[in-house]
């Protein structure tokens, strides 16, 4: 219980680095959450500072989610499997409500995905291919992060790859999707109402 306790804070912790808000300002002197979209994460930033930005910020923000995941494995047995589960959720809340950014993060697709590939790689590659596929034919990558994260769950709970997933693993997919959905839920209203923007347009 109290490895549990300490690393759910610790993967809290490394979530809460805000890279694109610590990125902006340390390197153009602004605060991304003040431009475009308001959104401290890698697609803001990509728009807002340009392509460096963006990929240092999706590198990081990825990288996060990953390596808290891997380091609860290296303390995790077959009694406590459900701690990188836990550690995982913990660093996309960090995140999201981040402590060094006054609780204003991102929306959490960077280090999803981060977390999605340290624990069920091969269900990750199948959101990243759904992902691409709807974002190559929309242009809207809001809506291929939504079908991107929704594809998680639905490959767990139909065992599509022949990886076992218990209850926990098929519970802990459907939260991330329904996490990613709400922090998208501006977004699905610009979608509905024809005004989100499209990857690569100009302002």
């Amino acid at each position: 219980m109290t490895l549990m306790i300490f690393s759910t804070i610790f993967a809290y912790l490394a979530g809460s680095i805000p890279t694109a808000v610590w990125y902006g300002k340390i390197f153009h002197g602004v605060d991304v959450r003040q431009h475009g979209s308001g959104n401290a994460g890698a697609t803001n930033s990509l728009r807002t500072l340009g392509k460096k930005a963006g990929i240092i910020v999706l590198i990081v923000d990825f990288l996060k989610g990953f390596l808290a995941v891997k380091a609860a494995c290296l303390f995790s047995t077959e009694t406590d499997s459900i701690l990188p589960l836990i550690m995982g959720l913990a660093v996309i809340a960090g995140h999201i409500f981040p402590i060094f950014a006054q609780f204003r993060g991102g929306k959490g697709v960077a280090t999803a995905m981060g977390v999605l590939v340290a624990t069920f790689p091969w269900a990750a590659l199948g959101c990243m291919v759904v992902f691409m596929i709807i974002v190559f034919a929309t242009k809207y990558v809001s809506l291929g992060s939504i079908l991107g994260a929704l594809a998680f769950p639905i490959q767990l709970t139909f065992n599509l790859w022949n990886d076992y997933a218990d209850k926990y693993a098929i519970g802990f997919a459907w939260l991330i999707f329904i996490i990613l959905a709400v922090m998208h839920r501006q977004n699905i209203q610009r979608l509905l109402k024809g005004t989100e923007s499209k990857f690569g347009a100009k302002k």
